[in-house]
């Protein structure tokens, strides 16, 4: 059975502890932690375009890498979670209702055009 994101965070939570690890892992840091982690999936496009991109997609190392620079911003994700005392899956769906509220399907099918300009 696939890890849950309690579990996950379990483990995680673990894995710095067995470390001592946590006296550097303030929020501030974990944030700043996971932009340096999306910052290195972004680089995995620099100069690619859409197409490039996903072509790319039938490369193993190229999904390899996916892979793990998602799963490294899924880690901070859960760990700034924990020390912040967010229920992550609670928040993402609260999230999905709030922007169902804000692009209604009849105003927001087929554009790309932010809510306030719905």
């Amino acid at each position: 059975m696939p890890d849950t994101l309690d579990t996950l965070t379990a483990r995680l939570i673990a894995f710095r502890d067995e470390r001592d690890w946590r006296q550097f892992q303030s929020l501030k840091n974990l944030i700043v932690s996971l932009n340096l982690e999306s910052a290195e999936l972004l680089e995995l496009t620099q100069w690619l375009d859409d197409e490039g991109v996903e072509e790319r997609l039938v490369e193993l190392e190229f999904k390899e890498k996916l892979a793990e620079e998602t799963a490294d911003i899924l880690l901070y994700l859960l760990m700034i979670c924990e020390r912040a005392g967010i229920d992550l899956g609670q928040a993402a769906a609260r999230k999905i209702d709030i922007n169902g509220a804000k692009y209604p399907v009849d105003k927001a099918h087929g554009n790309a055009r932010k809510y306030t300009e719905l």
